[in-house]
């Protein structure tokens, strides 16, 4: 159920990542351009910023929920399935009695005679 949920959570942080880097542009574009105004309350630099900001919180969050997945992944129990359905002493082959079994080589088929 935890495993589940944090990869759910992974999912949703990896859309978001995708869309967050996307908006940005490194030569100065992007989402920042709309705000080239100098009567804008939010400036060009602060909007970089922030969204610098949040692609960092993202990636750093994408890590921290991959670790957590990991180390909440379902484990199998120790006895595995073959374990507890083949008996133990069936699969112990006495090495003695398969000693003295006589080893026969197959017999030569006589070459069929040419039809003239």
């Amino acid at each position: 159920m935890l495993y589940t949920v944090i990869v759910i959570l992974i999912l949703l942080v990896c859309l978001f990542l995708a869309v967050v880097v996307l908006i940005q542009n490194s030569k100065g574009g992007g989402l920042a351009a709309n705000f080239s105004a100098p009567n804008q309350i939010m400036g060009v630099r602060k909007t970089t910023e922030t969204i610098e900001k949040i692609t960092w919180g993202l990636a750093i969050a994408l890590m921290v929920l991959s670790l957590f997945a990991t180390i909440s992944i379902p484990r199998q129990s120790t006895e595995s399935v073959i374990e507890t359905q083949v008996d133990p002493n069936a699969m112990n082959v006495n090495a003695a009695s398969t000693a003295n079994v006589p080893v026969t080589a197959p017999a030569a088929e006589a070459p069929a005679p040419e039809a003239e």
